[in-house]
């Protein structure tokens, strides 16, 4: 039996991968079953190169992706992760990750449709395909709509172009749950089903401290009681978007802080009025009128 040694940390250390892992966990909070999932997925992909280079004869790991949960949890951001591990890897040749929805692949009269979609492939060969509310494809409802010839030109390169382009198709869970079921195709080509969890109130607080940070802005301790009650209340909103809802609030608290600093004109200004968010910055918001 061939007793070739191999050095996995050698191997790992020629990568990127431990930096890329590491940055997953700095810079998103929380997503614990997420970061596992992606960790799992690295191993295998680092395990299956290094099958290869000994020779050793296996299938290639399906590769494609299903990103499920709700807007704000991190999926595009992870997908941006992801494309470095493949380029790293050696999956990807280029290691972009190109964003897409509906509008950008399916066209509203006939014969404009594959053009479109074919394009945006075009564009992303080489890299990751990130289909966002992937679901709005497919519409069985309405006989003149072309979705359904965007999703046969998917197929086929997620088939047969397997070695050039990743897809990550992403949306709402339940949606894209019935999506698949109506797609099969779409289903069987996709080996990772990654689940996003909701953030809970103590996460979407330390990522509204971190937003700040970005910003040199701080919350007094009053202003972070009132951010608390502010991100309780937003939750059980319709429409609520985890950070993205987060990071729209912070930035009306900066317009009403700017706001509150201007009518108070003739003051001496210190650094610490410029930087702090006060509660009321926060309270003003129409979540408060309840």
């Amino acid at each position: 039996m061939d007793s070739t040694p191999v050095y996995l940390q050698e191997e790992y250390s020629k990568t990127e991968i431990a930096k890329i892992l590491n940055l997953l966990d700095e810079e998103l909070v929380g997503l614990a079953p997420v970061k596992t999932r992606i960790r799992e997925i690295a191993a295998l992909l680092l395990i299956d190169k290094l099958r290869k280079s000994l020779g050793i004869t296996s299938g290639n790991p399906g590769l494609h992706m299903s990103f499920t949960g709700s807007p704000g949890t991190g999926k595009t951001a992870v997908g941006l992760k992801m494309a470095d591990i493949l380029y790293q890897l050696g999956y990807i040749k280029k290691g972009h990750l190109l964003t897409v929805t509906r509008d950008d692949l399916v066209g509203q009269y006939i014969g404009h449709t594959a053009p479109k979609t074919k394009e945006v492939l075009k564009k992303a060969m080489g890299g990751v395909l990130f289909i966002d509310e992937a679901y709005y494809l497919y519409k069985p409802d309405n006989e003149r709509d072309y979705g359904s010839e965007a999703i046969e030109i998917l197929l086929q390169v997620m088939e047969n172009q397997r070695d050039e382009l990743v897809v990550i198709l992403a949306g709402y869970k339940a949606p894209m749950d019935k999506f698949y079921e109506s797609n099969p195709g779409l289903s069987s080509r996709i080996a990772n089903h990654i689940d996003f969890p909701d953030y809970s109130t103590e996460e979407l607080l330390q990522i509204s401290k971190l937003m700040l940070e970005d910003q040199q802005y701080k919350l007094t301790p009053d202003a972070e009681v009132a951010l608390e009650q502010y991100i309780e209340k937003r939750r059980k909103k319709p429409l609520f978007a985890n950070a993205r809802s987060v990071k729209n609030a912070l930035d009306r608290a900066r317009m009403r802080q700017a706001n509150r600093i201007f009518e108070s004109r003739g003051q001496v200004l210190t650094k610490r009025e410029l930087v702090n968010l006060e509660a009321a910055d926060i309270l003003q918001s129409s979540v408060f009128n309840d």
